[in-house]
């Protein structure tokens, strides 16, 4: 790692994306989550995980994986798994290939639920996110993204 001394300081202009960026970074899950919470029994995280199975091969991920997709820890997917489990909505079984791994399975019910959310999660994401961003790139802001999300 470089020596602070070596490093240059942040511009007014970086300085300001970076604060900006981490307010919304804690912002917009709670607003989506509170929008969810409104209308439907689950939450936006929880809605991020059915859409990641409902698109996964055989509807189906391991743990460590769809983790590291919604960029919660372990524990933190088991977490939501588990609320999700009580409403029947995912099951978990032990990998057939890994006896030590688990994967997390959507249900029939967990695709009607998905179905029925995807209206409000919609509805959320174009208020608080889209209808902000007249005139932005999207196409070019979503590399920049991404590029930031694989480091």
């Amino acid at each position: 790692m470089a020596d602070a001394t070596d490093i240059e300081p942040l511009d007014r202009d970086e300085e300001a994306f970076l604060r900006a960026l981490g307010r919304v970074m804690t912002l917009l899950p709670r607003l989506v989550d509170a929008d969810m919470l409104d209308e439907l029994p689950i939450s936006g995280s929880e809605y991020m995980v059915l859409v990641h199975l409902s698109e996964a091969s055989h509807h189906q991920m391991r743990m460590s994986e769809l983790a590291n997709m919604c960029g919660l820890s372990l524990s933190g997917m088991t977490r939501v798994v588990n609320r999700l489990e009580s409403q029947s909505l995912v099951i978990r079984e032990k990998a057939p290939d890994d006896g030590r791994a688990w994967l997390a399975i959507l249900t029939n019910a967990g695709w009607k639920q998905l179905k029925q959310a995807w209206p409000t999660n919609l509805a959320s994401v174009r208020r608080h996110v889209f209808s902000r961003l007249d005139g932005c790139d999207i196409a070019a802001a979503a590399k920049v993204l991404e590029r930031i999300a694989r480091q």
